[in-house]
């Protein structure tokens, strides 16, 4: 049990810059008390204590803010950042290494006896406000957005948005398959903006809005191009001075790599 709560201490430091030090987090961070109190009522449950562990689980509630069934079944390195009204159900499962902020609900759909809240696989962090419904899968290493609403299975490595949530991306999948897809992302890079996954789909005005700065960005390059072709062709003089690049957006291309248009005009 020592071994799990120093893990569970250890692991803040990895995921949260503000923390300082040992005592600090074992003394006021709320994440972990919900945690340590879980892991004693979870014990308490399995040996059949269970109106015992109902009630400490109440007093965790009101000390803590976070509500966590004692039957859920908590991995490793579990991190309950910040916390208030997160809600656990009874039979959700989470493994190792994962991350909930606050406002999450991992809960159910059904009033039917049984498995009715999600299983989180390894690695998995959700967002603040997120709700995962459910007897679902979330894949290890998937990314859940604040405010989402999943109520589908989540593939590995998947990144989750919207009501309903939509896959916006997909860590480990191949570069973009259409040809207006491949634009953008070239687009973008060029510009030092890295856009965020989305999909034609998804409801996001906030991706679609960009998608049509990229595409306006991208035509707008084109017809600077011919507008230089054509005044050379007419005798006029264009200057072949670079453009600076953008400061601190990292950009990495070589001189007159992907910006012959720029630097014609």
């Amino acid at each position: 049990m020592f071994q799990r709560l120093r893990e569970d201490i250890g692991c803040v430091f990895d995921r949260d810059p503000a923390a300082r030090n040992h005592f600090e987090v074992l003394t006021s961070y709320p994440g972990v008390h919900a945690l340590l109190m879980h892991r004693i009522n979870h014990w308490l449950w399995t040996h059949r204590l269970r109106w015992l562990a109902r009630f400490f689980a109440l007093i965790a509630r009101l000390l803590t803010g976070i509500e966590i069934h004692p039957a859920a079944r908590l991995g490793r390195r579990f991190f309950i950042d910040h916390g208030l009204g997160v809600v656990i159900g009874e039979t959700a499962e989470v493994g190792d290494d994962c991350t909930l902020y606050q406002g999450v609900t991992l809960g159910g759909t059904s009033w039917q006896a049984g498995k009715r809240h999600p299983t989180l696989g390894d690695d998995v962090v959700v967002g603040a406000g997120a709700k995962v419904l459910g007897p679902i899968s979330v894949g290890a290493g998937a990314r859940i957005g604040s405010n989402a609403v999943v109520v589908k299975d989540v593939p590995e490595h998947a990144t989750m948005v919207g009501i309903p949530a939509r896959v916006a991306r997909i860590a480990s999948e191949a570069p973009p398959a259409t040809e207006a897809d491949q634009r953008r992302a070239e687009t973008a890079r060029r510009i030092g903006f890295e856009a965020y996954g989305a999909t034609q789909d998804m409801p996001d005005p906030v991706a679609n809005a960009i998608n049509s700065i990229l595409d306006h960005v991208h035509h707008t390059d084109a017809r600077l191009e011919e507008m230089c072709a054509a005044l050379r062709a007419l005798g006029g003089e264009v200057s072949d001075s670079r453009i600076p690049e953008l400061q601190g957006c990292g950009m990495d291309d070589e001189p007159g790599e992907g910006r012959s248009s720029s630097a014609e005009s």
